[in-house]
């Protein structure tokens, strides 16, 4: 009778990968690129240590195993294990995948944690990442980024037209909407391409990353808030089989240290971007606010983009999640956060 209940736990035990294991990370992110590399960093070093080593961690930056915008069909198809990036480079596979990076006139980094640990999100994420054998978590934010680095200024909706841009994702879609030439280029390649002139202006993260990065170099007009992205996730999906693969032990350390990043990343940005904006305008950054009248043809623009993945259905119902998401964090924050953030800075001369 012993001899059967053994033999009988013995074939239910799911069969884990055994002993020590080598992951390969690999990201969209060049090697050293302000919080953002930092942030995939964290995640390899910390799955590393928290494990004692049964899982080492191997980062790959960009370029260094596949290019920035190959990580999603590397990690996919198995060529690597994992990948940490921005998953609207990936709005190609599916559209979907623009809200677990950030939608125009959407979340907060605050609203978007809300939504994806306590109204669906994180669930959402994986239904649209198991279609492509996808595990995928938060694991990262920015906080609220810049309008972005222009060699002139931008006076009304129509000095947009022709203008070349870099702005990925359904963000770059809503300046297409207003004439744009938009490109979407990996972040180590647009120093270089704002440089040579290949593009009139770009957005980057915020204003450590972006002096990190040297725009402040090539110009000096920089718009310090934007409609495109108020709170854009980061993510660390891991290849379906190989998550399958890991003991529950194991997954559990991926998920926390995930969530982990996601609070660490949004700190150092946050921490960072005050000290460096007044870097910027000390060595002669002229920093500048968008008009009215330019928030309304972004709000416009952004309205017909939403409208033209609504045929989706996937798209369709992590939409409407979203939004009802949002409007109810919203409306709290606004009433309480908010109210006593303008009354504070009104009271100590913020």
């Amino acid at each position: 009778m012993g001899g059967t209940a053994a033999a009988a736990s013995t074939l239910a035990a799911p069969a884990y990968a055994q002993g020590n294991r080598t992951l390969t990370l690999v990201t969209t992110w060049g090697r050293g690129l302000a919080g953002v590399h930092d942030s995939a960093q964290y995640c390899a070093d910390a799955i590393t240590a928290a494990t004692d080593g049964q899982l080492t961690v191997d980062l790959k930056a960009a370029g260094e195993l596949v290019g920035a915008f190959e990580v999603f069909d590397a990690v996919s198809a198995g060529q690597a294990d994992m990948y940490h990036g921005v998953d609207y480079y990936f709005v190609n596979q599916h559209p979907a995948y623009q809200f677990f990076a950030s939608l125009p006139f959407g979340m907060t980094a605050q609203e978007l944690n809300n939504w994806y640990y306590h109204d669906g999100g994180f669930e959402l994420h994986n239904e649209l990442g198991q279609i492509f054998g996808l595990k995928s978590f938060l694991a990262g934010n920015t906080g609220p980024q810049s309008g972005g680095w222009f060699r002139r200024e931008m006076n009304s909706p129509e000095d947009f037209n022709g203008l070349k841009f870099r702005m990925p994702g359904q963000g770059g879609e809503v300046l297409g909407k207003l004439g744009a030439s938009v490109q979407n280029l990996p972040g180590g390649e647009v120093y270089q391409a704002l440089a040579s002139g290949a593009i009139d202006g770009t957005e980057w993260i915020g204003p450590w990353a972006d002096e990190k990065a040297g725009f402040q170099e090539i110009t000096k007009i920089y718009y310090t808030a934007g409609f495109h992205e108020p709170g854009p996730g980061l993510s660390l999906a891991v290849n379906l089989e190989v998550w399958e693969s890991l003991s529950p032990a194991h997954q559990a350390v991926v998920e926390q240290v995930a969530t982990a990043s996601n609070n660490w990343t949004l700190a150092i940005f946050m921490k960072n971007n005050a000290s460096a904006l007044q870097r910027l305008q000390s060595s002669g950054v002229t920093v500048r606010e968008f008009s009215d009248e330019i928030w309304d043809a972004f709000g416009t623009a952004a309205t017909e983009v939403y409208q033209q993945y609504m045929g989706d259905e996937l798209y369709k119902k992590i939409f409407d999640s979203y939004q009802a998401s949002m409007r109810d964090s919203a409306g709290w924050i606004q009433r309480s956060e908010g109210a006593f953030s303008q009354q504070r800075n009104r009271i100590i001369g913020v």
